[in-house]
Formats: structure tokens, C-alpha cells, sequence
């Protein structure tokens, strides 16, 4: 927990900025900024306060990243879960320059560094995260497989069920059936 920015793996959706800006808080530190997994200071944390500021971290599944080539990967995680749950992004820009803007480093390098650390390739990552979000769509059941398919920018409800069936086995009419549905958590995706 060394300088102003503080790196923090797992943070992936706005409760995270509030549960993780409430730890600091507690801890009498007001961050200047907080965003999915960084936390701004104004000055660095007093020692004494960084264990336990810590701690409360990790009880709520966080974890505060020391290493650099780790730092990148979880901006890269966050960079794909911004980029699957906001499809209007997708008309603007494709998610290799996305990350690529994001992270301030050459899409190939990303890859490269993504691959090893993770065991799995950015695009694999982003699919994963895509059928999760089809898969929650799903289970919400307030649109059609032809509405999800649109608004994820499918080129067809056909390429949304290859891509369905090829990660979880079945269509996704059939997911639809099924009750009792069990979605991941994002950052176990």
C-alpha cells in the first residue's frame, strides 16, 4: 500500500466502489477518487492503519495488489466487464482498442501478458463474461433471445446460440427452461 494509488483486485460493479470506499472510511481515509479496482489518495496511508485496512479488504473478497504485471491484469479483467455490460461502447470502439486505452499498452502486449498470467486468452475472457451476462439476461426473462442477441451486438440470434451452446452445453431456450439457474460472480468468471 505504498504511494497515493491503491490497486485492488475483485472490485467489478458499483457496490464494490461503495463497500471499498466505506473500508477506507472507516479507517478514518478519505480517498480522493475511487473506481473499479483503484483507489486515489491525497496522501499516503499512515502504516499503522494500512493492516487493517487491509484486512477489512480481504473480508469482503478484495485484495490489495502490490505486483505490476497483476495490477494490468485486473485492469484487463475490469476493462472487459465495462466493455460486455455496456454494449453502447461496442459501437464506438472494439474491445482491443477499448483495453488498449484503458490499460495505456499495445493490445498484443495485453494479450501476451493476459494469456500467461491467466492461463486463458483476452478474447476466451470476454466470451466467458459475454455468455454470463446472456445467461443472466436469460434468467431475468424480460427479453427475448432476438432482443438479447441485439442488444449485445450479435450478428444474428443463430451466432448467439453457437456461442451459448459451444460454453454451456445447451441452447439457450433450453437454459431458459431450466429452474434454479446458478449465475457466477464476476470475478470468479
Amino acid at each position: 500500500m505504498e504511494g497515493n494509488n491503491i490497486y485492488i483486485k475483485n472490485m467489478v460493479c458499483r457496490r464494490c466502489i461503495l463497500t471499498v470506499s466505506n473500508i477506507f472510511q472507516e479507517n478514518g481515509i478519505t480517498p480522493a477518487s475511487v473506481e473499479l479496482g483503484t483507489v486515489v489518495l491525497s496522501e499516503p496511508i499512515p502504516k499503522e492503519k494500512q493492516e487493517s485496512i487491509r484486512r477489512r479488504l480481504e473480508e469482503y473478497g478484495f485484495e490489495v495488489i502490490d505486483d505490476k504485471r497483476m495490477r494490468i491484469i485486473e485492469q484487463i479483467r475490469i476493462g472487459v466487464i465495462e466493455f460486455v455490460r455496456h454494449p453502447e461502447y461496442q459501437e464506438k470502439i472494439n474491445l482491443s482498442g477499448y483495453l488498449q486505452d484503458k490499460c495505456r499498452k499495445e493490445y498484443s502486449a495485453l494479450s501476451k501478458l493476459f494469456t500467461a498470467m491467466k492461463g486463458i486468452s483476452i478474447e476466451r475472457y470476454y466470451l466467458a463474461q459475454k455468455i454470463e451476462l446472456v445467461k443472466e439476461l436469460l434468467v431475468y426473462d424480460e427479453l427475448t433471445v432476438s432482443e438479447i442477441a441485439d442488444k449485445l451486438h450479435y450478428s444474428s440470434v443463430a451466432h448467439l446460440s453457437t456461442q451459448f451452446k459451444s460454453q454451456t452445453g445447451m441452447s439457450p431456450t433450453q437454459f431458459k427452461m431450466i429452474k434454479g439457474h446458478k449465475l457466477k460472480p464476476l470475478d470468479e468468471i
